[in-house]
């Protein structure tokens, strides 16, 4: 753990695990092998082994957020990924900086996610 990072009741931060700026609420767990820069997980949510959450472009210039309406600037050079309530992700998933996953959604084992918002109940492929 380094840089500000701020975890609720009965959270679980595992082996070989690096979190970096982030917060964990209440029962989120990343048990082993993971990667968490400038993220959030909610509530309950897990991380499956290789979990790795990309927080800044290959790109120069600020993370982007794909939305509905066209790319949203957030005016941060580093993001990563906000996590709603129980969300899941398989082994070896992935996500591109600026990845917001609605509640109760899966991201699927070897699988990278989009940056931009996923909406709740969905399972990203």
């Amino acid at each position: 753990m380094r840089g500000y990072c701020l975890t609720g009741k009965c959270c679980v931060i595992g082996h070989t695990t690096e979190v970096k700026h982030s917060i964990f609420l209440n029962d989120a767990k990343a048990g082993h092998f993971a990667y968490l820069g400038d993220s959030i997980l909610g509530n309950d949510a897990n991380l499956g082994a290789g979990t790795k959450f990309a927080n800044l472009r290959f790109l120069p210039g600020n993370v982007q957020v794909k939305t509905d309406k066209g790319l949203l600037d957030t005016g941060l050079r580093k993001l990563g990924a906000i996590l709603g309530d129980r969300v899941q992700t398989g082994c070896n998933s992935v996500t591109n900086p600026g990845t917001l996953i609605g509640p109760d959604s899966i991201l699927m084992p070897n699988t990278t996610a989009d940056s931009g918002f996923h909406s709740s109940k969905k399972i990203i492929r």
